[in-house]
């Protein structure tokens, strides 16, 4: 499905700087738990063909399109920050249970920070380490890797941690669905982050963020 190709304007009852002018609208399945996000677009999308269930959260959004040719009006559309989608039109690739693995996720999970020397340092200058190296039969999954800074993990190179003698400070963990959407978003309106945090794991880092 593909939103509707006329511009919209948007205008929006919460005061946004100039870097929210057009947020993410965070999605929920109908049973209220965490979906994906999607852009205000896709959002207009969802109201015109009523496939929003429901929604939530303290910010709206106006978007005035076209003028229709036959009433002479404006056509208006208030979106929520939070919309629950019904299930048809729900992408079942972004239901999977496990977030996709990638590097940007991995070093805001672990803050940005060394599991092996605690070091915070900038994403240009850490790492995926895995802590049960490939070469031993490591997988590359959440569970088996790490941040590393490039010398803790040149220092470790091959061996486990058991074996180069450097402990881990953390242990690491599969993300769940809210916490990825919170990892995978660095522009968060405060009423989404707000509900996002209610479905994190009590693990979860983000809980300290």
């Amino acid at each position: 499905m593909r939103p509707p190709e006329h511009r919209a304007e948007l205008v929006t009852e919460a005061r946004l700087g100039p870097r929210d002018r057009r947020p993410l609208i965070l999605t929920l399945d109908t049973q209220g738990q965490p979906h994906r996000w999607v852009t205000w677009q896709h959002a207009i999308f969802y109201y015109s063909k009523n496939l929003v269930a429901w929604d939530a959260g303290e910010l709206c959004f106006t978007f005035h399109g076209g003028i229709s040719g036959r009433t002479g009006r404006r056509s208006i559309i208030t979106a929520n920050s939070i919309i629950a989608i019904k299930g048809r039109a729900q992408s079942s690739r972004s239901l999977l249970q496990t977030p996709p693995l990638t590097n940007r996720e991995l070093f805001h999970r672990d803050r940005q920070t060394c599991a092996y020397c605690g070091a915070e340092l900038a994403t240009t200058r850490l790492t995926r380490d895995h802590v049960i190296p490939v070469s031993r039969g490591g997988l590359d999954t959440w569970m088996n890797v790490v941040t590393a800074c490039r010398n803790c993990n040149q220092r470790k190179g091959g061996q486990t941690p058991e074996q180069a003698r450097m402990m881990l400070l953390f242990a690491p963990y599969v993300p769940n669905k809210a916490e990825y959407l919170i990892l995978s978003n660095r522009n968060i309106l405060a009423d989404q982050m707000d509900f996002l945090k209610h479905h994190l794991p009590a693990q979860s880092r983000c809980l300290f963020a």
